[in-house]
């Protein structure tokens, strides 16, 4: 609810003063073009970065591994075309910043954390996007595949018989 809160009223008026200022500072019309030359150069960004990532993530399946950073890399990039397109500075900061791929290493290190910490927080299971989930208990299982070198141990759950 809070985060709501936070997207819906809280961080459109906080680009609002934001804009508000710059305008003062800089003008109405140097402030537009600004922001419509912010969202042309970001959306250009975030195709060259959006192909690059969709490329990584066709090596991966090609090489038979679960793409599991390239999903992450291509939703972070996404998400920061949207920013870049939403007219406003400080969107646009963080879309640029999510752009960087220094960056989303380091958001796609933060987030398992953080959802692990809220689902303790509720008492629920936590799984760790590294092809290993562990619970409350500690209880280790990994994912994969025993006959392919590199893939892992088989998967508890399943029939390895066709």
């Amino acid at each position: 609810m809070l985060i709501l809160v936070l997207a819906f009223i809280v961080v459109p008026l906080a680009e609002l003063a934001v804009i508000i200022a710059v305008g003062n500072h800089l003008g109405l019309l140097p402030t537009l073009v600004l922001l419509l030359a912010i969202s042309i150069a970001g959306a250009w960004l975030a195709k060259r970065e959006g192909l690059a990532a969709w490329r990584r993530f066709q090596l991966a399946v090609a090489e038979g591994r679960v793409p599991t950073v390239e999903v992450a890399d291509g939703a972070m990039v996404l998400l920061a075309g949207a920013l870049l397109l939403t007219p406003g500075f400080l969107t646009d900061v963080v879309g640029v910043l999510l752009l960087l791929p220094p960056t989303r290493a380091a958001v796609r290190r933060l987030v398992p954390r953080l959802a692990a910490r809220r689902l303790r927080r509720r008492g629920g299971r936590v799984v760790i996007v590294d092809g290993t989930a562990r619970d409350a208990g500690s209880t280790r299982v990994t994912w994969g595949n025993p006959e392919v070198p590199g893939r892992g141990p088989a998967r508890p759950d399943r029939d390895p018989s066709p």
